[in-house]
């Protein structure tokens, strides 16, 4: 087995795309990656659509068309759009999902950006987006703000696969963590089954390395010691990768919790770390730098099309996730150490990955409704 996609799935790791396009559903490349490359399942978000409408090949032209004579508004445009995509993956991964028992094979709808900081509209986007596409390998994300982690241990308990998105800090990701366990251990207490209910956490990784490489340069361009200058350089693109080290090293520690080993007894699923973010911002850094640096048991890695091809041609396999931990935590103290805060830089990234997707959502809604009225 020479592909280094597949050999992923003997160190346990996942590869999700982190793409989708009508075009590429219809084409069989979807499909040519899932029987040829391992493909495992398939992400969505504002951003990712407001790209896939310019498929040069105009695959949602007569069905933008439609909409509009129906009299439909932009958002209502987008969200039939968004949801028959995601139904049509849902339904490319099915076969897997079955083999799987359900271990696998999710496609992924994000509810709105604008509903980040709203528990209620939250739940009730929620509600709505599972009973549209009505899949059982439907995964809803939910950003995991605080707002969000109330939304999150509702759609759970309420029997709804979660993704939980925009995770930066690892406080964050174990307040997400936990959500998943009172939700389980709440069905339980009430003799509902466990089994079937899936949830992923996606933990970001270049995001923040780009901005923590930036706070290093300005530190760089105003310390005049050599000594100095390169003990600042030596932590560049480091803090991106000891963050999510450290939020798996959580995610072992969690599992071996008692209260999660009770559910697991119950047939509760871990809910897997996904590393989200990973193509490679900086030029200068190796293409598949987080690829290689992320593998480990019980995780997923969401890579874009870009990513996959490079990886699949010279990508390394090898366990990495626990490697070196110390050394990780090592780096943030280094980090705090030279003046910067983890915590600041989280709290920003998280603003920024929410501001991120409202502009994609409002430059989409722009398009659609500059289509309808011509």
């Amino acid at each position: 087995m020479t592909n280094p996609l597949l050999q992923l799935q003997h160190q346990g790791q996942a590869v999700w795309l982190d793409s989708i396009q009508r075009g590429h559903l219809l084409s069989g490349e979807l499909t040519r990656l899932i029987e040829e490359d391992g493909l495992r399942g398939e992400t969505a978000n504002p951003t990712i659509f407001e790209h896939a409408l310019d498929d040069p090949a105009g695959v949602y032209d007569a069905q933008l068309d439609e909409l509009i004579r129906q009299g439909l508004d932009a958002n209502a445009i987008y969200e039939r759009i968004a949801t028959d995509d995601v139904r049509m993956a849902c339904d490319l991964f099915r076969p897997l999902y079955d083999r799987l028992g359900g271990a696998d094979g999710f496609v992924s709808l994000e509810v709105s950006s604008k509903l980040a900081y709203d528990t209620q509209g939250t739940l009730a986007e929620v509600r709505r987006f599972w009973d549209i596409v009505a899949r059982p390998n439907l995964m809803i994300k939910i950003p995991g703000t605080p707002e969000g982690v109330a939304a999150i241990e509702e759609a759970l308990y309420a029997g709804i696969n979660v993704n939980v998105t925009l995770l930066f800090s690892v406080d964050a990701y174990e307040e997400v963590t936990w959500a998943y366990i009172r939700a389980l251990e709440r069905r339980v207490a009430e003799g509902k089954p466990i089994d079937s209910i899936a949830s992923v956490a996606s933990f970001f990784v270049s995001r923040i390395d780009t901005l923590a490489d930036q706070w290093l340069d300005e530190k760089i361009g105003q310390t005049a010691e050599r000594v100095r200058i390169d003990e600042l350089a030596d932590m560049k693109g480091k803090v991106g990768i000891a963050n999510a080290k450290i939020a798996y090293h959580r995610f072992q520690q969690i599992c071996a919790d008692p209260r999660f080993q009770a559910l697991q007894a119950q047939g509760a699923r871990v809910q897997r770390p996904l590393w989200a973010s990973t193509s490679t911002k900086n030029p200068a850094y190796p293409d598949v730098m987080y690829g290689e640096a992320l593998i480990g048991p019980d995780t997923i890695n969401t890579m874009p099309l870009k990513l996959i091809a490079a990886f699949r041609d010279h990508g390394v396999v090898e366990r990495t996730l626990d490697r070196a931990v110390e050394e990780a935590q090592q780096t943030l103290h280094r980090f705090a150490g030279a003046g910067f805060s983890l915590e600041r830089l989280t709290a920003q990234t998280l603003n920024e990955g929410v501001t991120k997707f409202d502009d994609s959502l409002d430059r989409l809604l722009k398009r659609i409704d500059a289509r309808r009225n011509r």
